[in-house]
């Protein structure tokens, strides 16, 4: 008999299988405002281990954690004409409030370079005040006119970082580091995605920014997705606020800024880039759960060896989850940990306890093979790092079996409607060939150079465009 479907088909239908996911996965509900999530407490978790990870990586750059109003006056987004034209058409306006209206409108925060600034300009005094580099995780509030859950939502979570440097050179310098040591690092090491770091185009920086690094992601349907963006901001930000030091040598000097964020869309991209039609394959680095130990039947003796291999393998340093509930059938209980994508199942029965064993199955290269249940604290580990290995080399595999060559705008667009990503050179296309792109819904997700490391200017010689569709 064939086995039932649960989800829709990647091959069929990638949307729908997306949304299946989430749903079956138990990760996120629809929210009663629309463009609005619920994020279910698997999908939370997923969420955690994220910032626990961003937030280290942070820290070691040297940031601090700080918080800033949700508020912020209207006022202030009009000091930055670049800025507040970039985003005007997202923005989530309050006029009344204590059921009178306000004397001036306040904007729910879809970004906090201004309201950060009208503190920097207060904290910065002196060049020994610098380098200020604050994080903040927060929500925040784009309204979204196509929505879908993790990956485009009215308001969403992240972290934001903002930072003021004395030097022109130092900003550049810490934009770069978030970019490779902060995001690369956890996306390509802990997430296992074999992301491309590059170089946005002009027309596709953030607003207000000289420079926008940007990480993208193949999905498993051979779009693109970008997972996060580190922007040299220049002094745009400090001038329309008058953020100044006194200088070493006695003068009045503007900062130098970078701003920095990452968002719950890394859920999103963790589904769309390593999910099967069994569900979710979670690396085990940032799994929640790593190993579930299941009890197969309602057997004293079997729950009391899934509680102490339990036991051991917390021991050995694995976040484990204990399933001993024996009043659900074993076969549903079996599904559902395999559609959460957790990365190792232990699998004991009363048979499996007479000849020592357990059933070992992984869920990253799948399969399922006996294993002495006296190795199983010293194997697993082993297996999980193998494990994270692989995926990020399945990762890297597809995007490269799915990226091609080309010469001209009309194969890069073919390229890109059969499902993949082309690489062309950015003399050959310019901003006329980016124009022509975007009308056939395809975009330049960034500027790389030919080795694929990331160009110092837009018109560095050799730049190559990587040209897509994307989420």
């Amino acid at each position: 008999m064939a086995k039932a479907l649960v989800l829709t088909p990647r091959a069929d239908d990638f949307p729908r299988w997306y949304q299946d996911l989430i749903n079956k996965a138990e990760l996120a509900d629809n929210g009663p405002v629309r463009g609005t999530m619920v994020i279910r407490p698997y999908g939370y978790g997923l969420w955690e281990r994220m910032q626990q990870e961003l937030d280290a990586r942070i820290k070691a750059a040297g940031a601090s954690n700080a918080y800033f109003p949700l508020f912020i006056p209207q006022s202030y987004l009009t000091k930055e004409a670049e800025h507040v034209e970039g985003f005007a058409p997202e923005l989530a306006v309050v006029t009344h409030g204590g059921g009178k209206e306000l004397e001036e409108p306040v904007v729910v925060r879809p970004t906090s370079e201004t309201i950060v600034n009208a503190s920097f300009s207060k904290w910065v005094q002196s060049y020994r005040d610098l380098p200020l580099l604050i994080n903040q995780w927060a929500n925040v509030v784009r309204w979204e006119m196509r929505p879908r859950v993790f990956l485009r939502t009215t308001e969403f979570l992240w972290q934001e970082g903002h930072t003021a440097h004395a030097t022109c050179e130092e900003a550049r310098d810490y934009a770069a580091h978030i970019h490779r040591n902060v995001y690369a690092d956890f996306m390509v090491n802990v997430l296992g995605i074999d992301v491309v770091l590059g170089r946005k185009t002009p027309s596709e920086r953030f607003a207000g920014a000289v420079n926008t690094l940007t990480l993208e992601a193949m999905t498993g349907d051979g779009k693109a997705l970008q997972m996060g963006t580190s922007h040299e901001l220049g002094q745009n930000f400090a001038r329309a606020f008058n953020t100044r030091y006194l200088s070493r040598d006695g003068t009045q000097e503007l900062v130098w800024q970078t701003s920095w964020g990452s968002s719950t869309r890394m859920v999103g991209g963790l589904i769309m880039a390593h999910g099967d039609d069994d569900g979710l394959r979670v690396p085990p680095r940032l799994a929640p759960v790593q190993a579930v130990v299941l009890a197969v039947k309602d057997d004293q003796a079997v729950l009391a060896k899934v509680r102490e291999i339990g036991n051991r393998l917390t021991a050995a340093g694995v976040r484990v989850q204990v399933d001993d509930r024996t009043d659900t059938p074993f076969g549903r209980r079996a599904v559902d940990w395999e559609l959460k994508g957790v990365p190792v199942r232990i699998e004991i029965g009363p048979r499996d306890l007479e000849n020592g064993t357990a059933l070992l199955a992984r869920r990253i290269p799948g399969g399922k093979e006996p294993v002495a249940l006296d190795s199983l604290a010293a194997l697993v580990p082993e297996v999980l790092e193998a494990d994270q290995t692989l995926l990020l080399q399945q990762s890297r595999e597809w995007r490269t079996s799915r990226t091609s060559e080309v010469a001209g705008v009309g194969d890069a667009v073919e390229v890109a409607a059969a499902g993949g990503w082309a690489r062309i050179p950015w003399a050959a296309l310019g901003e006329a060939g980016e124009a022509e792109l975007a009308a056939q819904g395809v975009t330049v997700r960034c500027l790389v150079t030919e080795d694929g490391a990331v160009p110092e200017a837009d018109d560095a010689p050799g730049t190559v465009a990587i040209v897509a569709r994307a989420y």
